[in-house]
């Protein structure tokens, strides 16, 4: 299998690990509800800090979109240090509301520098 496979996988096990060990922590009476999706919002969010780091390291062949996946993996670091940042300090719901949006201005943000890039080459 290859390596890449191997490595994401072992995020998504470790993430589920995660998951059940604060909801058995809850059924303990050792923390809040509120507590075990915070922990969990925030190692999703650390996550997509991780794939952003990665992103860039992948090898694509043309220029362009070595350019494109640069600037994405800054982009979903960015957006993933925020998602993280609101799930550990802000309100529930602002922390919902506030991660979607910075999750859905890194895509945005790499979705039109993509295509800003792509009208440079065609002009």
């Amino acid at each position: 299998m290859n390596k890449e496979i191997l490595k994401s996988l072992a995020v998504a096990c470790a993430i589920i690990a995660l998951a059940l060990a604060a909801t058995a922590a809850r059924n303990a009476g050792l923390i809040e509800g509120e507590t075990v999706t915070r922990l969990v919002m925030g190692a999703i969010g650390l996550m997509l800090v991780w794939y952003g780091n990665r992103m860039p390291k992948t090898f694509v062949p043309a220029a362009r979109a070595r350019q494109v996946q640069r600037f994405g993996g800054w982009s979903m670091v960015l957006s993933g240090l925020a998602y993280a940042g609101l799930w550990t300090f802000a309100p529930v719901s602002a922390a919902f509301t506030g991660g979607c949006a910075a999750v859905v201005a890194g895509i945005a943000a790499t979705v039109l520098y993509g295509l800003g890039l792509r009208q440079k080459t065609a002009a």
